[in-house]
């Protein structure tokens, strides 16, 4: 069965539970998974008082940044972002009934694709799961082990998707690509919008700097209804001894700034996700914490839900 194949017979599936669904005026809904850093938190190798804190049971661990959307009508969940805790994510999807849908990646740094490995044959031995990604990407997928016997023994089904094109994942959900700056040794960057009915949601978890896109983050703040934006660091200087500019992220002070002018209502739809280890955001009672809040704008957390009106 081909990509196309699969995704009609989810449709289908998908409008018979609207149909005939007792509770059909249930609507998607949006479930944050991890919101680290792709390394995670704490991170390897940091003897830091930031990782110290989770070994010495001071802080909880948190999972690497990635996203579900949830039908409960058609019982049908898609997660963007297969990370190397995607065994962890999917049993914190156990809560809500249904099963896997499909899987769409925003590019291939470590901690965005490399969760597909546990689809494998050593793991869950996964059948035709749809992976939507973008050419680069699919390419990437196909031509490289070991993704690429995930391919062979159809493990995954890997489709093409097009930059501002809209996928239709059933009758209530869509997605739209926009392709961001990124460092993209292996594979184009992407954020996600994501429309639910007349409500839309923004993830976008990695990023080099906002005035490098040719898109204005400001007009997204006017269309979208959540905006989930990437948050790496919070400041210059976090990383001492390493050269900022070499990962090049929009410092959540230089965000702050830039969104300085929005309207209080406006503020409120945006939250920041994808933190370093290093970043105070982390801690709720950081000081800095305390400052993004002052400011009008959100913290994502691991297991937050976003319901749609």
């Amino acid at each position: 069965m081909y990509l196309a194949d699969v995704r009609v017979f989810y449709l289908l599936i998908a409008f018979l539970f609207v149909s005939f669904h007792p509770f059909k005026d249930e609507k998607p809904f949006i479930v944050i998974l991890g919101i680290a850093q792709d390394a995670g938190y704490p991170q390897i190798g940091c003897n830091k008082e930031c990782c110290k804190k989770v070994y010495e049971g001071k802080a909880k661990r948190q999972m690497v940044s990635s996203i579900a959307i949830v039908d409960p009508v058609s019982k049908q969940k898609w997660v963007i972002d297969a990370t190397p805790d995607f065994p962890e994510q999917l049993k914190l999807l156990d809560k809500y009934p249904g099963y896997l849908s499909g899987i769409l990646l925003t590019h291939a740094h470590i901690g965005h694709y490399t969760g597909l490995m546990y689809l494998g044959r050593e793991a869950m031995n996964a059948n035709k799961i749809p992976v939507y990604t973008m050419p680069r990407m699919f390419e990437f997928l196909k031509t490289n082990g070991p993704w690429s016997q995930l391919v062979t023994l159809n493990n995954i089904e890997p489709g093409k998707l097009k930059t501002d094109s809209i996928i239709q994942l059933n009758e209530r959900i869509s997605v739209q690509p926009l392709l961001v700056p990124h460092r993209d040794e292996f594979s184009e960057t992407v954020g996600y919008q994501i429309r639910i009915g007349k409500q839309s949601v923004l993830f976008i978890p990695d990023i080099d700097k906002w005035n490098k896109w040719e898109k204005d983050i400001r007009d997204y703040v006017h269309q979208c209804d959540y905006l989930l934006l990437d948050g790496t660091f919070y400041q210059e200087g976090e990383l001492p001894g390493r050269n900022m500019a070499e990962i090049p992220h929009p410092f959540v002070q230089e965000s702050m700034t830039l969104l300085d002018g929005l309207s209080v209502a406006e503020k409120k739809k945006i939250w920041f996700i994808h933190y370093n280890h290093t970043n105070p955001l982390m801690n709720d009672d950081s000081k800095e914490s305390k400052e993004v809040r002052a400011n009008g704008f959100n913290l994502s957390r691991q297991g937050q839900v976003f319901s749609m009106k």
